[in-house]
């Protein structure tokens, strides 16, 4: 599970101060960026979606019965994609034997105000060679989504990416003071949010957020079998 997968968005007052109006409950596609409106490095990460780099977050969870890994590192690379410096995430989701099962690279920018975008990914099934999934703002009418909000409120819904096609998800926050136990710890006040995909409508999965911390919990609420949770956390630098 990574931390942008449908197995990591639709926004009644999604509210960011990007000369940009509020998204409402009809919005059809995420608002335009503004190349200036981004920062890099980040000086003060998102609470609840922290891109430092030389960070790794380790997931151990299960679906449909068989156990899996998922190490997440956010690595000491950039990508610039639409004239925007992204921060590269390297994502490896591991079978229940160590094995490697999908390889990616997923890219993230934080704006001025601290909303976190999603500016694509580029993925690979080891077993198969295949790279569906994979795409980028800017390539065949794709658009970055908001992976995170600065400011979450209960009720907000985004799009967290825009790939006609190949991927298109949406979130909406269903609560702010969650309460869940992983492996790595016990949280209350979670940032709670329900995901969907117009391309997979039957499956809805809730995540859930710690601030200070990030991604902690991934759960499949209809149409499937799945769990994803937080194991630990390292902490390294960069050159």
């Amino acid at each position: 599970m990574k931390w942008k997968r449908l197995s990591f968005s639709f926004a009644a007052g999604l509210v960011m101060t990007l000369a940009m109006p509020s998204i409402g409950a009809a919005t059809t596609h995420p608002p335009d960026i503004n190349p200036a409106d981004f920062v890099y490095p980040i000086a003060n990460p998102n609470p609840f979606f922290p891109l430092v780099p030389g960070t790794t977050f380790n997931y151990t969870g299960e679906k449909d019965g068989v156990p899996n890994t998922n190490v997440t590192q956010v690595t000491c690379n950039t990508l610039v994609i639409e004239g925007v410096t992204t921060t590269v995430v390297h994502d490896q989701a591991l079978d229940e034997n160590g094995n490697l099962e999908e390889d990616t690279f997923d890219y993230y920018a934080q704006d001025k105000d601290g909303n976190v975008w999603y500016f694509g990914e580029d993925t690979i099934e080891v077993a198969t060679g295949s790279t569906e999934g994979s795409w980028r703002a800017g390539v065949n009418d794709a658009d970055p989504g908001v992976i995170m909000e600065a400011r979450p409120r209960v009720g907000d819904r985004y799009y967290q990416e825009f790939a006609p096609k190949v991927a298109v998800d949406q979130a909406k926050v269903i609560s702010l003071n969650g309460s869940a136990t992983v492996v790595y710890g016990s949280f209350d006040n979670l940032l709670v949010t329900k995901e969907t995909s117009q391309l997979d409508p039957a499956v809805v999965e809730n995540k859930y957020y710690a601030s200070g911390v990030g991604f902690i919990l991934a759960e499949t609420v209809k149409g499937g079998d799945e769990r994803t949770e937080l194991v630990s956390i390292t902490s390294g630098s960069c050159p």
